[in-house]
């Protein structure tokens, strides 16, 4: 395993001796690896979200919903979750 040293403010070093204390945490390092998890399972999952809408922005000028698009909707939700 690796070791880099960062520096914090007195507030944030208080902040994760607090969290280790709490007894969920074994270290300091244990609870800023959980961290960069989450972040990155977070950073994941926003992925397939922002290429739909660049999608949507790329796809041209938007036009009004008709009787017919909201008719295909209803019929494609009662085929595939009904």
């Amino acid at each position: 395993m690796n070791t880099i040293n960062i520096s914090l403010p007195d507030s944030i070093k208080a902040y994760l001796e607090k969290q280790v204390a709490s007894g969920n945490y074994n270290n300091i390092s244990d609870y800023i690896c959980e961290l960069i998890v989450l972040d990155r399972k977070r950073k994941k999952a926003k992925e397939p979200v922002e290429e739909l809408l660049r999608e949507s922005l790329d796809s041209g000028e938007a036009t009004p919903m008709t009787d017919g698009d909201w008719e295909n909707i209803r019929q494609a939700v009662r085929n595939n979750f009904l």
